[in-house]
């Protein structure tokens, strides 16, 4: 197998959401059963489901927590850049990604 030339084009990098993202309009909301709490013994916040959890670092709490009162993605991208003092267009990748995976394990739904 060769190695590619080095004067190959690479492809752009995605400025847009990912298709494994999350669209503009869509309201990530914490299911029934599903909650974020702060667990004092540990010193550090969870997602708790039914029978299980997730250990959250204070990326996705901060995530997490602009998902309430029914916020759209776009709403809660635009709120994290301006707290954060960041690119839009990566918050929307990053973001996007993490709460996809999040509905796909049934933590987040949809509305």
């Amino acid at each position: 197998m060769t190695a590619p030339a080095e004067n190959t084009p690479r492809p752009a990098p995605q400025t847009a959401s990912p298709p494994d993202g999350l669209a503009e309009a869509d309201r990530p909301v914490l299911p029934r059963g599903v909650r974020v709490k702060y667990d004092p013994v540990r010193e550090t916040w969870f997602l708790l489901g039914p029978e299980r959890a997730i250990k959250l670092d204070p990326i996705a709490q901060a995530i997490l927590t602009e998902t309430k009162d029914g916020r759209t993605f776009g709403e809660i991208v635009a709120i994290l850049a301006d707290t954060y003092n960041a690119p839009v267009e990566r918050i929307a990748i990053d973001a996007g990604r993490y709460l996809r995976a999040l509905v796909d394990r049934r933590f987040v739904d949809l509305a």
